[in-house]
């Protein structure tokens, strides 16, 4: 995979955001240096959000966002705000874009409480520069931003002209990097050498001739570790099994064949899925499985809320809004009410909801599965996952979680103090 490859939830993901005619589709041409996005004259021309993948350096992979302007008016107005506040949300740097000819207004304020407030590094941008007068050595180099607001936080540009757009490239990498050791899907539960058994059903829901994300991205990480990936689909793993030669190291499968893949390894092989590890690397995976006991005590009438990261075309047995609403039927005894989301949508007031079941998040990076997972826990709504769900229902998560020791600790310490066991 290159990095033209690279899936958008891994990419850095660059928001440009501001008030409505400041020129923020004009420099994000001019950063990307496309036509990405159509500009005019008139005042609100960028309706929607429009996202682009592409390489940007000296940053790499990146996704740049361009949205409405925040100042749009009357109820259409008010539905573009709104999403463009819900792409700070996945945003891991904004740029303000300002006129230079006007201070900061209200709105550009707002912005920056925002950004602020939901810890998102971002950059002033003062686009049309070459429309005001030559910076006399010595003067403020653009208007005035008072604190609280950082010093360094504002750069000169114009986006007719290209001037200071490299320096706002160079800047924008430089919010971008972190000090943070990004995590692994698989590789660091796995040495050199190791042999990796990946139980891949071919997916109905997956574009013909390609698997799904997960799956594609956990054999580059297995390949990566300098290990070998043996990909089989589920009704093939007993008899791989036998004529390996060799243990494997680690089983991971699709949630979906869970417990066929659970009976046909042994107990000495550690087994997992893709959900669970991309739980762990969405950095959800302990409080996803604090929240599964939730099933527990699931009556009729409780809504679910079942999120779906991105928006592939649902299949007739689609897992769901039809596998897993029927095994939590089956599994609770009750009827609750199952409410379904995709992609960008997601419910700011969570109160209606006994618990939150996501997908496994390929589709969506970090920071937005940060913001759902507090959005969450400031509101009290335990959140989950679908593997651990279906691991938990089948009776097999404390085995799924043994390559995990500090979390499988966690579970026996609670079974210990006398709650339900996670095995049963």
């Amino acid at each position: 995979m290159g990095l033209n490859d690279t899936p958008s939830a891994n990419r850095i993901h660059i928001g440009f955001f501001g008030r409505r005619n400041a020129g923020k589709s004009s420099l994000v041409n001019a950063v990307t240096g496309q036509d990405l996005v159509i500009v005019s004259e008139v005042k609100g021309t960028t309706t929607d959000p429009v996202s682009k993948a592409m390489e940007l350096l000296p940053l790499g992979p990146v996704l740049v966002i361009d949205t409405p302007g925040i100042d749009d008016t009357g109820e259409l107005g008010e539905l573009r705000v709104r999403k463009a506040k819900q792409v700070l949300n996945k945003t891991d740097v904004a740029v303000l874009v300002a006129d230079a000819r006007d201070p900061l207004s209200e709105t550009d304020r707002e912005l920056i409480s925002i950004f602020r407030a939901k810890g998102v590094p971002y950059v002033i941008a003062w686009n049309k520069s070459d429309l005001t007068a030559p910076v006399v050595e010595g003067e403020a180099a653009v208007p005035s931003v008072p604190a609280p607001f950082p010093p360094r936080a504002e750069i000169r540009v114009s986006a007719k002209t290209g001037s200071g757009v490299p320096e706002l490239k160079e800047r924008i990498a430089s919010l971008a990097k972190t000090e943070e050791p990004k995590l692994q899907i698989v590789a660091d539960l796995i040495r050199p050498g190791d042999f990796v058994v990946l139980i891949t059903p071919i997916d109905k829901a997956a574009p013909k001739g390609r698997l799904i994300l997960p799956q594609q991205q956990a054999i580059r990480d297995v390949l990566e570790a300098d290990a070998a990936a043996i990909v089989v689909k589920e009704f093939e793993l007993k008899e791989t099994l036998e004529n390996l030669g060799k243990k494997p190291a680690l089983v991971i499968t699709d949630s979906q064949v869970f417990a066929k893949v659970s009976a046909d390894t042994p107990p000495d092989i550690p087994l997992t899925s893709f959900s669970i590890l991309f739980a762990r690397f969405k950095g959800f995976l302990l409080p996803a499985v604090r929240g599964v006991k939730t099933l527990d005590s699931i009556g009729g009438g409780d809504r679910i809320l079942v999120c779906e990261g991105c928006t592939h075309h649902r299949q007739c047995d689609d897992i769901g809004t039809v596998k897993l609403p029927r095994w939590i039927k089956q599994y609770t005894g009750a009827d609750p009410e199952f409410v379904f989301t995709s992609g960008g949508e997601f419910p700011g007031d969570l109160s209606p909801y006994k618990l939150i079941l996501h997908c496994g998040a390929c589709m969506l990076n970090e920071r937005e599965m940060r913001y759902r997972q507090e959005c969450a826990a400031d509101q009290g709504v335990p959140f989950t996952n679908y593997g651990i769900t279906i691991a938990f229902i089948q009776g097999i998560l404390k085995r799924s979680l043994q390559v995990f020791p500090h979390i499988l600790a966690e579970l026996e310490e609670r079974e210990d103090a006398g709650a339900t066991s996670f095995a049963k």
